[in-house]
């Protein structure tokens, strides 16, 4: 198993942006198109691109899904989505249109039931998003913080039979301050399945230290204002893991 390059594409109003700390009112644009970025992305030779709804995070429903598609139909990379998910027409939606992969990650809190059935029904199709703030799963564009302990609520999905769960320490998000490789490790080891880290790289030293963790299940790392904010490049990135 190899260490895979995620480039985060956030999307807000059908621009790229970035937000610190899942803060709306902390919004930096980098671009008008996320296709173009999705393409240039692809042709700097990532295999897959982490696209994020951020107006379907806060509203609950599809709202930029447009761009995702295209991406995912014109591109040779393979495209994961998250925001906005909340029913299997949503889920479905994407997966029929060449979507590789769908988040879900508030509802997984707020309807576990439908979470797990939807796991279970689209085996090896569905990553359950875990967004963490001092240990707590975050809901719902990060607007609320819940009840449940986020290693608790990986092992719950874990079990259903997810296979892929994508971890974001909500702390270290667009801070470039490094990932919170412990918590991330904790994760990986609790549920026993692929764990991508989120949030925090600013270094290439930082996915180096996320690739040694890849006996532990850490398989990957999202990538979004390090690249945004020319830290390295992608191709940088993928020269890093590949030693």
């Amino acid at each position: 198993m190899s260490f895979t390059i995620y480039p985060a594409i956030d999307m807000r109003g059908g621009k790229c942006v970035r937000l610190l700390q899942g803060d709306y009112d902390k919004e930096t644009v980098y671009g008008d198109s996320p296709f173009e970025m999705a393409k240039t992305f692809a042709e700097a030779g990532a295999d897959w691109i982490h696209m994020v709804d951020l107006d379907g995070a806060r509203d609950g429903r599809r709202v930029n899904d447009t761009y995702v598609i295209q991406a995912a139909s014109d591109l040779k990379a393979k495209v994961q989505i998250g925001g906005g998910i909340r029913s299997e027409e949503d889920i479905a939606h994407y997966l029929e249109n060449g979507i590789s992969r769908v988040i879900i990650g508030s509802i997984a809190v707020s309807n576990p039931e439908f979470a797990e059935k939807m796991v279970r029904k689209y085996p090896g199709q569905i990553a359950i998003g875990i967004d963490a703030k001092n240990g707590y799963v975050a809901t719902h564009g990060w607007l609320s913080t819940s009840e449940v302990r986020a290693v608790e609520l990986g092992k719950r999905f874990a079990d259903a039979g997810a296979e892929t769960f994508i971890f974001t320490d909500i702390a270290t998000d667009g801070m470039l301050s490094g990932p919170n490789v412990e918590a991330i490790q904790q994760m990986a080891e609790e549920t026993g399945k692929s764990v991508i880290a989120s949030g925090g790289v600013s270094r290439l030293e930082d996915l180096s230290a996320l690739q040694r963790l890849l006996s532990s299940g850490v398989s990957g790392a999202i990538v979004g204002k390090a690249l945004y904010e020319g830290r390295f490049t992608v191709s940088e990135a993928l020269k890093a893991v590949s030693e």
